[in-house]
């Protein structure tokens, strides 16, 4: 091991070698100053070095540099926990040779007495010491004690309680996170309902035709659908104190709500059933198409789904929406040998199967997966007016001295074309 007296000194060398290097092999140019490699010099570079030419010799060069550079930070790092050492012990060696027990001020020669208890007095006392030896006559013990002697220690059951404040720090309970809002497309309307038409008969009957003869005639149906929009809302009463004396009360709650309405529009993209006041989701849509597992591997079953969104569907699947518990199934399979099919686990690259962003979704029943084209063609999330939040009187809110906060949003599910989506069952 090197002394801090060597260590200094190597790293004093090393920072020269480097300095000298980067001056000797300065070039300069329109733009600036740069550093041609291709005829570097150093009594410190291997053999290897005086054999190579051009951009081989500056690249050898520059990784030379690197090298030595880095044995430059360990030995940067060294040297200081060394001089930290050095620090250290010299502290100590300071503190050994500064006597504990000091004497008084100057102004006052004398010593500091020895403070004696009162039972250190009793057992000095000669009556004591007398009846330790077997005497048993009556006695007193007269004390001589002042009042430092009788008063009791500063403790914190006789002092001030010790003050303890608050981080500010608010541990989330455990809840849901947003999972689909972020994959759906949006649009904006300023009605009670959306209202669209959907091409309900479609039937081509080009064909070819001799000359003079009747042109084939084809067939086109168009019916008008309804989206209502539905309102999604939440509130909470909170006390004009509480809002008054707390700073982060009011934004505390107002962000519970808002995230708490997200939360539920979350759920009912996925599964909301249509009767009002609920939004009609996906899963209860008419004419979805569904898949159940047969017995073969899980992922075939979800290809086989990707595969009639794109037959029976003409859409493209982006997303496959899986509870995480299926999703864990799947990419724990392996290989007879012991590989894991779907990846090492030290892959961090996103969930995929099939080339498909996995989105973990628990608002799915265990066992049931959703593959879809989550395209604006085929689906739509339309917001007739997003989050807002209130406050205001409720019943006798203001008689008892509070307040509600509510917080609300409108919005409606529209899913263009059911066949663009498939559910997998049975995993």
């Amino acid at each position: 091991m090197l002394t801090l007296k060597q260590l200094r000194e190597k790293v004093r060398a090393r920072r020269a070698e480097l300095a000298k290097l980067f001056a000797d092999n300065t070039v300069k140019t329109d733009d600036g100053e740069t550093y041609d490699f291709q005829k570097a010099e150093a009594d410190w570079f291997p053999d290897d070095v005086a054999k190579l030419e051009g951009t081989q010799k500056s690249m050898r060069v520059i990784e030379l540099v690197n090298e030595r550079n880095d044995e430059l930070a360990e030995l940067q790092d060294d040297l200081t926990k060394q001089e930290g050492v050095e620090a250290i012990a010299a502290d100590l060696k300071k503190r050994q040779e500064t006597p504990v027990n000091r004497p008084g001020f100057p102004a006052d020669p004398r010593q500091p007495e020895e403070r004696k208890t009162i039972g250190d007095l009793v057992i000095e006392s000669d009556i004591f010491k007398d009846w330790q030896k077997g005497s048993r006559r009556d006695a007193e013990i007269k004390l001589d004690i002042g009042l430092r002697e009788l008063k009791a220690d500063f403790l914190t059951t006789a002092g001030w309680p010790p003050e303890s404040i608050r981080t500010g720090v608010v541990v989330p309970d455990v809840t849901r996170p947003l999972q689909v809002i972020d994959i759906m497309p949006m649009g904006n309307t300023g009605m009670a309902s959306v209202l669209y038409m959907e091409e309900t008969v479609r039937t081509h009957a080009a064909a070819e035709t001799a000359e003079a003869g009747a042109y084939p005639e084809s067939s086109f149906e168009l019916t008008e659908q309804t989206s209502p929009v539905r309102k999604v809302a939440d509130s909470v009463p909170v006390s004009d104190e509480q809002l008054e004396d707390v700073a982060m009360v009011g934004s505390y709650l107002e962000g519970r709500l808002n995230f708490g309405v997200q939360q539920r529009l979350d759920q009912q993209i996925i599964s909301g059933n249509g009767a009002a006041p609920n939004l009609r989701g996906i899963l209860n849509v008419a004419g979805i198409q569904t898949n159940a597992n047969g017995g073969e591997p899980v992922p075939d079953t979800i290809f086989i789904c990707m595969t009639d969104v794109m037959v029976t569907g003409r859409a493209s699947p982006t997303h496959v929406l899986m509870h995480p518990t299926d999703w864990q199934n799947i990419r724990l399979l392996r290989t007879a040998d012991g590989v894991y099919i779907w990846g090492s686990p030290s892959d961090s690259a996103p969930p995929r199967i099939w080339g498909l962003p996995v989105v973990s979704n628990d608002t799915l029943t265990l066992g049931t997966s959703l593959i879809g084209s989550f395209l604006l063609p085929w689906i739509t999330l339309f917001e007739r007016r997003g989050i807002i939040v209130e406050r205001g009187f409720v019943g006798t809110n203001f008689r008892d001295g509070l307040q509600t906060i509510r917080a609300s949003g409108r919005w409606s599910v529209v899913v263009y074309r059911p066949a663009a989506f498939c559910t997998a069952t049975g995993l």
